[in-house]
């Protein structure tokens, strides 16, 4: 079965917080105005991350506070722009003026213990707001921190690091460079070992701007009344994925399909699975939309952390999709994939500017974000690699676009794989579970 059991949601502590301040560069860095790229400009929202480490007794003395507050000071003297704020500008553009006012970071102190979160700590974490807090009025756009740091101690020796980070400056790829070289300089190096690039100019619309694809996926189109009707009673679960499960779904696919990447196969399945679950009309389109890595496909330059991913998308009508065998599905997945040239890109950054940073089309959308290769786990401190390292909040958000994150994950036996998470009205998920059995049998 790969459904996997809920964090504890009786999990009840005291948080004890200190003030906010503000984590300036060690040294001084340039004053100055950064422009950003047609890509970043989008990225209008927070993101939470989230990262649990286990108390290590040869590190005893060493405090997590101190270290995490010191690196991040070094490191901002690379990475000066976080230090600095958002302002609009033409057309309603942000530009980001480098004040060197810093970024917002807090300590506290917890009265629990990394076990209580159980053997293989996931989300969804019934008590993330109290591990990643809101500050009033830090969540803004213009004029507010552009990173916010909560270093919380915990009752074992423990610690959680939690880290907001505003998207329209950076990804994940990205943000996760910068935390490497907070990772570094806490270990005492002298600079990071990937040096940052800006170069937000690599990723602008052309001049003049040209479409030269159709983008259904900022296609408006109406809610079905069935679907909408029943968006009031959500059911929300996580789904693990191992080798076994992900070995069980291959073999429901023809033999010159086997190679597939692991991303392809398991979205395949999930997409037709979810299709099949919340009983659209025949006739219904339903998208797939996913994220894709443009870095290579632009040349951007090592150190480049800006925002640089696409959309594509693969479209059907929900009968064919319900209807056929999966590998109708998987070649859909790859025939999108393979429609991400460079041109595609360029046309799609070219739309974003014609049409004022539209959104995503989300009606009887499937989207998906692979943050299997962002191993936030895996950042070290000198503090030891993290039981668990990933987005803070995985279920949708109201005004966000909901993205469903396939994440690292290890289960209870120690076993790698992906999790996924899944939220579906209460019917459609008894639906979806169902689907999926057929497909894992006994797995």
């Amino acid at each position: 079965m790969a459904i996997m059991a809920p964090s504890l949601t009786s999990l009840v502590f005291n948080v004890r917080r200190c003030e906010p301040e503000l984590v300036v560069p060690a040294k001084s860095t340039p004053h100055e105005f950064k422009q950003l790229s047609d890509v970043d400009d989008r990225e209008r929202h927070h993101v939470p991350v989230i990262m649990f480490y286990r108390y290590d007794q040869s590190l005893e003395g060493k405090d997590p506070v101190k270290v995490i507050r010191e690196a991040l000071a070094q490191t901002l003297v690379f990475y000066y722009p976080y230090a600095g704020r958002l302002r609009e500008g033409p057309d309603a553009k942000f530009i980001v003026e480098c004040t060197g006012e810093g970024v917002m970071f807090i300590e506290a102190d917890a009265d629990v213990t990394l076990e209580e979160f159980g053997d293989a700590p996931h989300p969804p974490f019934p008590c993330i707001d109290e591990l990643i807090f809101e500050v009033p009025g830090s969540g803004g756009m213009a004029n507010c921190p552009l990173l916010l740091f909560l270093v919380t101690r915990l009752r074992c020796g423990g610690f959680a690091l939690a880290l907001r980070y505003n998207h329209i400056m950076s990804d994940g790829m990205s943000i996760h460079q910068f935390m490497i070289a907070v990772g570094e300089m806490a270990q005492g190096a002298s600079a990071p070992s990937i040096p940052p690039v800006w170069q937000r100019q690599l990723l602008n619309a052309r001049n003049p701007p040209q479409v030269t694809f159709t983008h259904h996926e900022f296609d408006e189109v109406v809610e079905s009344k069935v679907f909408a009707s029943s968006l009031h009673d959500m059911a929300c679960n996580c789904f693990f994925f191992g080798p076994t499960q992900i070995s069980a779904i291959r073999k429901k696919l023809p033999h010159h399909l086997h190679n597939s990447s692991t991303f392809e196969v398991l979205t395949a399945c999930l997409w037709r699975c979810r299709t099949i679950a919340i009983q659209l009309d025949s006739e219904d389109e339903v998208r797939l939309i996913f994220a894709i890595n443009v870095r290579n496909k632009f040349n951007l330059p090592i150190g480049y952390y800006g925002n640089g991913i696409a959309v594509s998308l693969a479209l059907t009508a929900a009968g064919k999709l319900c209807q056929n065998p999966l590998e109708y599905a998987l070649e859909l997945i790859k025939s999108a994939k393979n429609n991400v040239t460079e041109e595609y890109v360029r046309s799609l950054i070219d739309l974003l500017v014609i049409k004022g940073r539209p959104f995503l089309t989300m009606v009887h959308s499937y989207f998906v974000s692979d943050m299997t290769r962002i191993r936030f786990e895996a950042l070290d401190f000198g503090l030891g690699k993290a039981a668990f390292g990933g987005p803070g909040k995985i279920f949708p958000e109201p005004g966000l676009d909901p993205a469903n994150y396939y994440m690292p994950m290890k289960n209870s036996q120690g076993e790698e794989g992906i999790m996924v998470p899944m939220c579906l009205p209460t019917l459609a998920m008894e639906r979806f579970v169902k689907e999926l059995d057929s497909i894992l049998g006994d797995h």
